[in-house]
This record gives structure tokens, sequence and C-alpha cells, in this order.
């Protein structure tokens, strides 16, 4: 096999992956699993997943194949286009329903240009479609892009954009009636809009079927409010949830049929004032799942995916598992003596989540790199319990949590929330007690230095769920024949328990491993890497 010094290990951010040079290498490494058959089901709307579980590589990867007759595209929300939103409201006087009915007409405009480009003969065979290809074209002056914020300039011009595309219309003689948009408000032009592209995508006999992803949800730009961020994704989601269920759903006679995809984490899936939210997570969601067993990890998807990560890259077929015991051959001592498989020590320092694996796996690798005089091709358990690489990983989870806050808190908040750790003085486990004197102590701190607290603090109870909603800490239950049952929020959560409590008393609370380090709590790990003893281990050359 290959020197693991050499293998590509990929990216960790999966919109790279979108790149063309990039789309082999994806291809290679991804593994297909249930969930993604999922998506194909008519009546799922919504991808939820926390950061990291693989949300947007499911999109792209799908994206750059053409799966079950199905062409998908993604497009991405960002900065400009939440400034576009804000700036539509504060010029038109828009209501939250106005959100909704803007985002109607955007995505309308993002699938008809799309639609266009994976179909061939629309043009000619359909003459409705015909109309609003001209239209569009005749607006943009030949120059149309299908991004978001292209859309929007058609929006903010939705006059000129509804005189244009009614007086194409007109022109084919359909419209017998002639209707001037000069005095007509914002809102009358976008209900003019979006009655033309329903007629004009009402009549198309589709080949293929088509999928809409919407990505990026999942970060609020630091210079929007978060009341603001969160009625524009409110308007997105109740368009996306009325153009999947009460028109994609009743176009008759069309093969192909177009769907709406919203990638989306839990904790936003929740704001989105869907009504009846329960049903749509089970009815009309896939929910991101990379739970395993620590006995039956070999058969799990998870693992899957850092084999085939290994053996992609390898010159000939190897089975399912010989290419991470190549690379990663160690056991691990556990408390009650048993060795555990390596792969088992990289599940205990994750949450679950393949960027967690796949971050550990990349780290290790850049490790060994900078390391002079490596003469082995493969992990031991020295690299894994090394200190640079813990305080490496654990600043990459950290790094996470802190990204997670930044969608509801400032920068303040978050160093207010790191001072806490401060206060449990070192313990990585911990009983209720201990917690709620560190709180204690914590809210004294506060106090007598006039600090005013964030959101999440306002009560003991609050912030002990809050740190268990960032997988921060578990807890652990014993029962009364000695059976021992460690609680976490990401093992937890299932379709009918997406948001999992923690249980208040009771318990022995525990820091997760992988965080430790950043919060210098628990046992220290080696501080330097020992050479001396890995070489003598296998029979190589002391490094001087």
């Amino acid at each position: 096999m290959k020197d693991y010094q050499v293998l590509n290990l990929g990216f960790a951010d999966a919109v790279n992956y979108k790149k063309r040079e990039n789309k082999k290498l994806l291809n290679k490494y991804f593994v297909e699993n249930e969930e993604l058959i999922k998506l194909f089901n008519p009546n799922i709307y919504f991808l939820i997943g926390d950061k990291g579980t693989g949300k947007t590589a499911f999109s792209v990867y799908l994206a750059n194949n053409e799966i079950r007759d199905t062409i998908s595209y993604i497009s991405y929300i960002n900065e400009t286009e939440y400034v576009k939103f804000i700036k539509l409201k504060n010029e038109n006087h828009l209501e939250l329903s106005d959100y909704t009915n803007i985002w109607k007409v955007l995505l309308y405009l993002l699938l008809s240009i799309q639609i266009l480009k994976g179909e061939t003969n629309l043009i000619e065979r359909f003459s409705k479609y015909k109309k609003l290809h001209d239209a569009i074209k005749a607006f943009y002056n030949s120059a149309f892009s299908p991004e978001l914020i292209h859309a929007i300039n058609i929006i903010e011009q939705s006059k000129v954009a509804a005189e244009l595309f009614h007086s194409i219309v007109k022109a084919s003689g359909e419209v017998q009636q002639s209707k001037s948009y000069s005095e007509s408000t914002f809102q009358v032009n976008l209900l003019s809009l979006q009655r033309i592209f329903e007629e004009s995508l009402s009549s198309l006999k589709l080949n293929k079927h088509h999928f809409l992803f919407i990505d990026g949800i999942d970060i609020r730009p630091r210079n929007i409010e978060f009341e603001d961020y969160l009625e524009c994704v409110k308007g997105l989601a109740q368009a996306a949830w009325d153009l999947n269920n009460n028109f994609f759903s009743n176009i008759k006679d069309s093969k192909g049929r177009i769907k709406i995809i919203l990638l989306v984490r839990p904790d936003i899936f929740s704001h989105l004032g869907l009504q009846n939210l329960n049903n749509k997570i089970r009815d009309n969601s896939v929910l991101l799942d990379w739970k395993t067993t620590y006995p039956s990890y070999k058969s799990s998807s998870i693992f899957k995916i850092a084999d085939r990560l290994l053996s992609s890259q390898q010159e000939k077929e190897y089975d399912l598992g010989q290419c991470w015991e190549h690379y990663f051959p160690f056991k691990h001592s556990s408390k009650d003596g048993r060795k555990d498989d390596s792969f088992i020590q990289f599940l205990r320092f994750s949450t679950f989540r393949p960027r967690d694996i796949i971050t550990m796996m990349c780290i290790l690798q850049e490790n060994i790199k900078a390391e002079v005089g490596r003469k082995y091709p493969f992990i031991d358990e020295l690299d894994f319990d090394s200190a640079s690489f813990r305080s490496q990983y654990s600043d990459y989870l950290l790094g996470e949590i802190k990204d997670y806050l930044a969608f509801y808190h400032s920068d303040s908040d978050y160093e207010l929330f790191l001072k806490f750790f401060e206060f449990l003085r070192g313990k990585a486990s911990f009983s209720y007690d201990d917690y709620i004197q560190a709180y204690e102590n914590y809210a004294d701190y506060i106090e007598n230095n006039h600090i005013d607290p964030p959101r999440f603090f306002e009560s003991s109870d609050r912030f002990l769920q809050f740190l268990y909603d960032l997988n921060i800490i578990s807890y652990k239950k014993i029962t009364e024949d000695g059976e021992r049952y460690v609680r976490w929020s990401y093992r937890e959560r299932t379709y009918s328990n997406v948001n999992p409590k923690v249980q208040e008393g009771g318990v022995i609370y525990t820091i997760h491993y992988g965080l430790q380090k950043a919060f210098d709590t628990g046992k220290h790990f080696i501080q330097r890497r020992t050479i001396h003893k890995r070489n003598k281990r296998y029979g190589k050359k002391t490094i001087k």
C-alpha cells in the first residue's frame, strides 16, 4: 500500500468538490448509503444534519452526477443575498408573507434557467417556455447567470421585469387583454411574475427529474441581525414548502418531477416556523445520522467512508477494513482491560460526524510529515496520544463550537462561554452539585464584573442544556444491575426526538474527550514526541 504521507485525504468542506478539478475525487471517495437513496423520494424536501454530517457532500455529489434520471443543482445563500432582502424590505415595506412571495419567484427563476440547461429541445417543444426564456434573455441582455444575486436583481426591478415578461407573452397572441404595470405595486408585480413562471413550468413535459438544493442556510453573516436573518429563511422555508407541496407535486403528464431541497441544521429547522413541524421531520425529511455501536462499527457507513478514503487510492482492490487496519494498526487499552480497535478510539474523540474522522486523519498526516526521520508508513497510538495531535484536534472542535455560537451570539459571548470552564477547576467528570457550584461561582463572576449575561446563561438548567446541545457534555446513567449508559445529544437524536433533553441530577456529566485539552480539563497527554521509544519499538534507529 502507499505511504500514508502521500495519500490525498480530500477536503473538510465539501464545497471544494464542486470545482471541476475535484469532481472525480469526490466520486472516488463517496459512499452511497440509504440516506442518499431516500432523497429521491418525491415527498422529501429537507436534508437535516449538524454541521459536518455531510449535507453539502450529498448535494455536491448529486449535482456532479446524473443519478436515477435526476439532474441536480445547488444554489448557495451568502451575505450579499441577505443584504438584498433587507434592502427590499426597507424600500418596499415588505411583510413576512412578501418574503415568501419573493422567494417563490427567485426559486422559479433559478429552476427555469437550470431546467433549460439540463433538458434539450424544451424551447422548440413548448411555446410558453420559449417565451419565458426570451424574457429572461432579454432582461439580462444575453448574460443571465443562475446565481441568486442575479435572480434578486430581477425582483428589485419587478415592474420592469413584469412589463417585459408580459409583453412577450402578449406578443404571442395568447394574452388578449392589455395590462400596464406602470402603476402596479411591488407585491402585484411579484404575483404577476409568479403567474408567468407557473404557466410556463406547468406546460413542460420533462424527461428528467430536477432537484434544486439550497445551501448556506446554516451561516448567518456577522453584520446581519438575527431577526432579519430569521425572517429571510422563514420566507424561504415557507416558499419551498408551498412550491413542493402545492405546485410541483400537482403538475400533470410530466415524466420528470421538480423538487426543492433545503439543507438545514436541526436547531435552525426548529426556528423555521413551519406548521406540524414534527410531521415534516418524519414525513418530508432525511435526517443524517452516522450513529453506530463499538461492536458493529465495521458495518457502519461512517467506517466505510473512512476506509474508502484510503482504499480508493490504492493500485489494487482491498476488502473492507484492510486499508484502515494497515494505516492504523494500533489497539487501545480500555478501562475494563479490553483492547479496542483504533477506529473505536477515533469514534470516542468524534461526535460521529464524517468531518471529525477525516479531520483527525488529516492532522495525523500533517504531524508525521513534519516529523524528521519518520521511517514507517502508518499511525500508532503514540501519534494519537501526542499533545500536538490532541491540541490541534481540540482546537478544531472548539472552532466548530465557535462557528455554531456565532450563528446566535457575539464574539464577546463566546469568550464569556469559555470562561465558565475555569470554574470546573480541571474536572472532566462532575456531578450535578459540582455543576451547580461552578455555575453559581460563574454567575458571581459575571455579576461582580458588571457583565451583561448572554441568553444561554439565563438559568443553570438552560446552560446545562446548552452544553448538552453542543455535545460538550454527556451524562452517564448506571442501572441497578450495574449497566452503564452514556447519553450524548448526537446519539439520542431521532426523527421523533430531534432536540434531546439532558437529565438534571442523579447522573455524572463528562466533557467530550476531544475538548478536554481545549478546556484544560481531564488528564494531560504526552507533551512531546517520543521518537526514541517509537523507533525502538519498530526496530528503527534512534533519531539524534
